[in-house]
């Protein structure tokens, strides 16, 4: 979960000559969107876009993200369109985002409105000792400087995520997860198999940190495989945490704000 996340920053959010209040509802080229995507896309907002236009996308006057009508970008090829060209002679400037970044933007402006189911909150103090214990976090997750690197940090998520992304990411760690955090493998030119987690990936290399910790750099052109594992690594907590033992948990990650 760390976030995230190798985000670049939308120095102009990228919705703000998005809006409309006349034209029709959605037109749908897409379907459903993934949770982990919406997630995703909660992160780049806030982490970019809410300091103008507010968690509630409506602090700037006459745009309401939430009314789910925009004059451009009534379709996702819209959207991705305008978002990467721009809009010449306004304030909304191109943007070259990558597909996750893209995909995580788009599943959240459309879904502004995306109520998730309420969670019930724990004591923190227990949620901290099952997190140590019983769940054995820090064999894999770094919080405050405790625990290794080898999974994402989370001394901030509570920042980060919301309760229920939080509980999601307990009950179906692979479903939910998000892209940047997705292990991968990969065979160097002497035959050397390395898994690890990605901090970085451009067209040309990928660095990640592997089992033993150590932080490595590849040129993609002498892999003589890449592959983006789809499994993840954490383990289900929802046979292993009695309901009463997951919200404890949770109460102690939404604790945490770095």
């Amino acid at each position: 979960m760390n976030q995230l996340m190798v985000v670049r920053r939308l120095s102009v959010c990228v919705t703000v000559w998005l809006l409309a209040f006349n034209s029709p509802a959605w037109a749908q080229d897409h379907t459903d969107y993934e949770a982990a995507d919406i997630e995703y896309g909660i992160s780049v907002y806030r982490a970019q876009c809410a300091t103008c236009h507010g968690e509630s996308g409506d602090a700037i006057a006459g745009v309401d993200f939430r009314s789910g009508q925009l004059r451009r970008g009534a379709t996702d090829r819209e959207l991705r369109q305008v978002i990467r060209s721009g809009i010449p002679g306004t304030g909304m400037l191109a943007f070259d985002l990558d597909t996750a970044e893209m995909t995580g933007i788009i599943a959240y402006l459309r879904n502004m409105n995306y109520e998730v189911d309420a969670v019930v909150l724990g004591d923190v103090a227990r949620g901290r000792g099952i997190f140590e214990g019983k769940a054995d976090c820090l064999q894999c997750h770094r919080v405050q400087r405790r625990g290794p690197r080898v999974a994402p940090d989370l001394t901030a998520i509570g920042t980060m995520r919301t309760p229920s992304g939080l509980r999601r990411s307990l009950l179906d760690p692979t479903g939910t997860m998000q892209p940047i955090n997705r292990p991968v493998e990969l065979v160097t030119a002497d035959g050397t198999r390395v898994t690890g987690r990605r901090l970085n990936e451009d067209t040309y290399t990928v660095q990640l940190i592997d089992s033993q910790e150590r932080l490595r750099s590849f040129d993609k052109e002498d892999l003589r495989e890449f592959t983006v594992l789809t499994e993840s690594p954490m383990p289900s907590y929802e046979d292993s945490l009695s309901s009463q033992e997951l919200a404890d948990v949770l109460a102690y990650l939404v604790s945490l704000k770095g």
